[in-house]
């Protein structure tokens, strides 16, 4: 297992938090191992808790009634995963978090999660970054499909994730970028020199 204390207090999120408030914070979490495969929020399911990734990599899917997947992010070390609107309004996620790697997680349930917000600003504060950077990737991820093609968005995909395509299935990386994985074969085949 990894030592949780040292990712939490090495990642850019908690910045600005004291030692005190991470170690409140870690006081009201517990390290969860999600093993490869294996789904840390089940679409459908009403989750109650949310989670700081120490160790690993997941993918957030929708999948249609056809069982066809299609991939919306993908979160590795240092993210929060969570289905946090579903959460918020006490309803059913949409979509799925799977991890694609045994991983592990620091969760809190999210009554927790709102006395440890209502006891001091940091963590409103922390809350902020992460809905803002989560709607400005949303945002952008909105804008590729408009107008950009798949190997504009592919080379987007690069720059966003810097060597994580080597930890990820091809089909995957397809369909977070909306193509066939033949499509991506011919795009990584141009690319080479």
């Amino acid at each position: 297992m990894s030592n949780p204390i040292e990712k939490v207090i090495q990642s850019q999120w908690f910045s600005g938090v004291s030692t005190f408030e991470i170690h409140r914070f870690l006081d009201l979490t517990r390290l969860v191992e999600v093993k490869k495969g294996a789904r840390f929020i089940e679409a459908g399911e009403t989750p109650k808790t949310f989670g700081f990734v120490t160790q690993g990599l997941f993918r957030f899917l929708y999948t249609d009634q056809d069982g066809k997947e299609y991939t919306k992010v993908f979160m590795p070390e240092h993210s929060f995963v969570s289905s946090y609107s579903a959460m918020v309004l006490n309803q059913a996620s949409h979509f799925s978090i799977e991890a694609l790697e045994d991983s592990e997680v620091l969760t809190i349930s999210y009554s927790n999660w709102l006395e440890l917000k209502e006891s001091h600003p940091c963590w409103n504060a922390l809350l902020i970054k992460v809905l803002e950077k989560a709607f400005i990737m949303k945002e952008a991820r909105e804008r590729e499909f408009l107008f950009l093609d798949a190997e504009s968005r592919y080379q987007i995909f690069l720059e966003r994730f810097p060597n994580l395509e080597h930890r990820l299935k091809q089909h995957m990386v397809a369909s977070y970028l909306g193509i066939a994985p033949e499509s991506l074969s011919r795009l990584k085949k141009k690319e080479q020199p």
